[in-house]
């Protein structure tokens, strides 16, 4: 009876050290809120204009602030027509004329002061939404700009991680399926670590009246939008932004990072590399990181970031893995990687030759295989 109650009183101080260990753990891997948002609302240290990128480059990290800076971001909203896919064009909503809009790398506590000018020829009001905002719309509402006129608002990027930004105008669906979205990295205070290679891709979805390769000038189909039922899906805004000569491009021992989005505005993103393992991946986009992750989902309005080494040369193609989207309605992207082969890794085919399953030859008829 003894021996019973010290086996119980033994399990119970087990369970209380083991519960002791996962707080004790997770105050390691994450930070308190009210002392985080304090060390990031410091005394900004200076101010500078934002580099912006259009997809897929990436701004340069600026490691050497070690403070809080003022980051003044200009962004315009033009209408336009581009080409969707070949002998396809569609009326697009952009952000600084491009689809995904630009690039913008701050650091954690920054302020980021936007500027949001309506081009006085567009035809409608448009805002815009910062997941990376922490206030009342993500500064939807007071971003809201009419044509002709330039709306300057500002936020503090609290959080480091990988965070979308789209218009969030009436109707919010609409305009983030005519291409008004892009993303924003906040990185932590000195930087991420350096790496040979980074990419911007954002996946999102057309939904288009005319079927997939109808031609000529395409306009937005609502009821197939509520239906989810997307006529393409692509990375970076077309058909073919990614591949063949727009093909991104890496060597033999370089380290890429991705900075992959999923603006939607409906569909969850099964993010693979063909013929790569991710070293790393930051789940949604946060502080969370897994490894050797072969495929990994993006919900939409989500982000992540994804790490991996080349160690063999060739094109590596990059697809949302629910493959119909890929191969049939254009969500593909391609990496060119150049150097030297290495057949202790990847032989390529070594040899090709004739089968016969066993019995099945008929040498009465040459050329001619049985039914089994």
């Amino acid at each position: 009876m003894k021996t019973t109650h010290q086996v119980k009183a033994f399990n119970v101080l087990l369970l209380g050290m083991s519960f002791a260990g996962l707080l004790l753990l997770q105050g390691c891997f994450s930070k308190s809120d009210s002392n985080s948002d304090a060390a990031n609302l410091g005394k900004l240290a200076g101010e500078y204009t934002a580099t912006l990128t259009s997809a897929p480059e990436v701004p340069p990290s600026k490691p050497w602030l070690k403070r809080p800076e003022k980051v003044i971001v200009n962004i315009e909203v033009i209408e336009k027509t581009m080409k969707l896919a070949n002998g396809v064009d569609y009326t697009y909503w952009t952000f600084n004329g491009t689809v995904p809009g630009p690039f913008i790398r701050v650091q954690e506590g920054d302020e980021v002061e936007v500027h949001l000018s309506n081009d006085p020829f567009n035809k409608m009001p448009h805002n815009i939404d910062f997941h990376a905002a922490t206030g009342p719309g993500g500064g939807a509402e007071a971003s809201m700009t009419a044509p002709g006129h330039t709306s300057v608002f500002s936020f503090r990027a609290l959080r480091s991680g990988l965070f979308i930004y789209h218009c969030a105008a009436a109707p919010v669906g609409m305009h983030i399926a005519n291409g008004m979205y892009g993303m924003i990295l906040v990185e932590p205070r000195g930087g991420l670590a350096p790496v040979n290679k980074e990419y911007y891709i954002v996946q999102s979805e057309f939904y288009t009246k005319g079927a997939n390769g109808d031609t000529g000038l395409q306009e937005f189909d609502l009821e197939k939008a509520i239906k989810e039922q997307p006529e393409y899906v692509v990375f970076d805004g077309h058909v073919g932004a990614l591949t063949g000569n727009n093909a991104m491009q890496a060597r033999v021992g370089d380290k890429v990072r991705l900075f992959v989005g999923n603006a939607g505005p409906n569909l969850t993103s099964s993010f693979h590399v063909i013929g790569e393992i991710f070293d790393n991946v930051n789940q949604e986009g946060g502080s969370i990181v897994n490894h050797d992750v072969q495929t990994t989902l993006i919900p939409a309005g989500g982000a992540t970031i994804v790490e991996f080494t080349c160690k063999v040369p060739g094109t590596y193609t990059m697809v949302d893995h629910a493959i119909f989207r890929a191969f049939n309605q254009g969500a593909v992207a391609q990496l060119q990687v150049s150097g030297d082969e290495n057949p202790d890794i990847f032989s390529g085919k070594t040899k090709d030759t004739l089968y016969f399953p066993d019995n099945s030859k008929n040498t009465d008829v040459p050329g001619k295989i049985s039914q089994r």
